[in-house]
């Protein structure tokens, strides 16, 4: 079992910045991928950034340029930099892990985190 704890979330102004942190721990474990998702009020969740643990990154079209994320493996920990923040960006983040018992067995599961909010105003 893996524990995803978000943090750094709150209100900032457009153009603003925010840092998100999400922790994992628990038994032991292996984490393929590490991300962060975002559901806004009456939208589906969606893919915000994700980082795989060779360091591969993936963002969401609508936040190339802006936001970075990244990772400290030794500590499973991955960070979301959010930088030219928009009202757009209002929503609340979930940290994601998709995890093994091992880096070499099977199954993968995945884990989520609560949710953190995220207001930018306008």
């Amino acid at each position: 079992q893996v524990q995803l704890v978000e943090s750094g979330g709150g209100l900032v102004q457009a153009g603003g910045s925010l840092r998100l942190s999400c922790a994992a721990s628990g038994s032991t474990f292996s984490i393929d991928v590490m991300g962060w998702y975002r559901q806004a009020s009456g939208n589906q969740r969606e893919l915000v950034a994700t980082i795989s643990s060779g360091g591969a990154k993936n963002y969401a079209d609508s936040v190339k340029g802006r936001f970075t994320i990244s990772g400290d493996n030794g500590k499973n920990i991955v960070f979301l930099q959010m930088s030219s923040m928009k009202p757009e960006d209002t929503a609340v983040y979930y940290c994601k892990a998709l995890a093994r018992r091992s880096p070499t067995s099977s199954p993968v599961y995945q884990y989520w985190g609560q949710g953190i909010q995220v207001t930018v105003s306008s």
